[in-house]
């Protein structure tokens, strides 16, 4: 299946989560077996020179491939989680998303120091919860080896602002 295959699972839903927003929807996609093998195919191919310790995702739909990918790539899994979900020594990172504020948190022992970790979510956007995740990752002593997602949506220029850590940015589809 090709990437444009791919992008035929996923729904625009206009003026969600509020007016004038078009969410991309990647519900239809994670219906579809063949649909998320190939997702997970075509990850799985573009991370393979990176030379990666871990793979984390970003709660919660980083979560859905991020572990999937682990799992292909026998690396363990890191969850990085919203404020008051992870029940251990964590730190946070608080930042501003394109339509409000949120904090993320990490385990303090999520990584050994210098392991290199690929940062997953379903979708770049400004690139500010996945610049926080990486915030997160160096300050525990990881690296970031680059970002992997199922959308970019171009146009908000999140690409430039992750470029700031890493220049490997895997993106399937890209609006």
């Amino acid at each position: 299946m090709t990437k444009e295959e791919i992008e035929a699972f996923i729904r625009p839903v206009p003026d969600f989560p509020k007016p004038g927003i078009l969410f991309r929807d990647i519900t239809p996609l994670l219906g579809n077996a063949k649909a998320r093998e190939a997702v997970l195919d075509l990850l799985e191919e573009a991370a393979s020179g990176l030379e990666l310790d871990a793979i984390a995702g970003i709660e919660s739909r980083g979560f859905l491939f991020g572990m999937a990918l682990a799992d292909r790539l026998g690396i363990p899994f890191i969850p990085i989680r919203k404020a008051g979900k992870l029940p251990f020594e964590k730190i946070e990172y608080s930042y501003e998303l394109e339509y409000g504020s949120a904090t993320l948190e990490i385990h303090t022992d999520a990584v050994r120091q210098g392991d290199r970790v690929l940062v997953h979510d379903d979708l770049l956007a400004t690139g500010g919860t996945a610049e926080a995740a990486a915030h997160l990752i160096d300050q525990i002593g990881g690296e970031v080896a680059g970002f992997s997602f199922i959308i970019a949506l171009n146009f908000l220029n999140g690409r430039r602002v992750l470029e700031a850590y890493k220049k490997e940015i895997i993106a399937l589809v890209e609006y």
